[in-house]
């Protein structure tokens, strides 16, 4: 069944890339073999980022660009990350609906994730879903975060570029500071730029770049955008394209993409220890004990954890 999944997602079948990615969430047995066949064919997407605090207006910022990349010809993937339902596990807000009229264009697939408890706010499922989407043929693939304040900084593990959306009078700048966003913004968006401290907004981000020390090679430009008449998407296009250039004659997204390679393997390697560690040690009598004694004080977590890590068989570790 994985070698149809496969030959479809090299294809471009939207129904077995589909497949591919609820399978992925649901981490089917057969998921590493389908990721680890498609890799030899990722790379050439190009993923732009886009986050933000809720409300900034981040899905219909989306749904405009959508509109400018097709008229430029390119093939799009959207994976918009919702909170995660309780009950069911799936995707509660579904940023689809906001980019209807995308649904029946063959040349745009979007996709809601759920969070599933990641704490970034972006799932693990996330980065595959991107490898399914390159490997499909996308130009460009975009991630919009779910908007969940300092965690979102998650994102620069993803994207190419990253796009911070902030809204004036909304405090945003100020939280931009505390939130650590500074560091990961390649591109500043002022959405809804026809309110009042639009021009406000647009100074603080201005002085804040101006006392980092990160903009040495780039700086991050301001742009201002309003999606109810479109009004600046095109700025925050070329604004993008701009910093894909940079990357590409600076060398620097080879430095980027490496780096996320050597983050990915060693999430990888993590992940099998901990789901090795955890299928050893969960339920056991013996851990039930060692709990046991750290409420009673008489041992105490770091002796415990080393104790159980002397435990630990390795070798049982699961091979992709």
């Amino acid at each position: 069944m994985h070698e149809k999944v496969i030959e479809g997602i090299l294809n471009g079948d939207r129904r077995m890339v589909a497949r591919a990615i609820s399978l992925i969430e649901n981490q089917d047995p057969n998921k590493n073999k389908i990721l680890s066949e498609i890799y030899p064919h990722t790379g050439k997407a190009y993923v732009v980022g886009i986050t933000g605090a809720p409300g900034a207006g981040k899905s219909s910022l989306v749904d405009r660009y959508l509109e400018t990349l097709r008229k430029q010809g390119l093939t799009v993937g959207v994976i918009a990350v919702d909170p995660t339902s309780p009950f069911t596990g799936g995707a509660i807000l579904g940023d689809r609906i906001r980019m209807q009229e995308h649904a029946l264009d063959k040349d745009i697939f979007i996709r809601s994730m759920g969070t599933r408890g990641s704490l970034g706010g972006l799932s693990r499922a996330t980065k595959e879903a991107v490898q399914v989407l390159d490997a499909a043929g996308k130009d460009v693939i975009v991630i919009e975060t779910v908007g969940v304040g300092q965690s979102e900084v998650d994102i620069i593990k993803y994207a190419d570029s990253t796009l911070v959306v902030m809204t004036p009078a909304g405090g945003d700048s100020v939280q931009t500071i505390k939130a650590g966003i500074m560091e990961i913004a390649d591109i500043f968006i002022v959405n809804k730029s026809d309110l009042a401290g639009a021009d406000r907004t647009v100074s603080e981000i201005g002085m804040m770049l101006d006392l980092s020390e990160n903009n040495k090679q780039w700086r991050p430009p301001v742009v201002r955008t309003v999606t109810i008449d479109s009004s600046g998407i095109d700025d925050m296009y070329e604004a993008i394209d701009k910093h894909r250039t940079f990357l590409m004659e600076s060398g620097n997204i080879e430095k980027v993409r490496k780096e996320r390679i050597r983050r990915d393997v060693l999430d990888l390697i993590e992940y099998q220890i901990k789901n090795t560690v955890w299928d050893q040690v969960s339920g056991s009598d013996e851990f039930e004990e060692l709990v046991n004694q750290i409420m009673s004080r008489e041992n105490d977590p770091y002796s415990a954890a080393a104790q159980v890590l002397q435990g630990v068989n390795l070798d049982q570790c699961k091979v992709f």
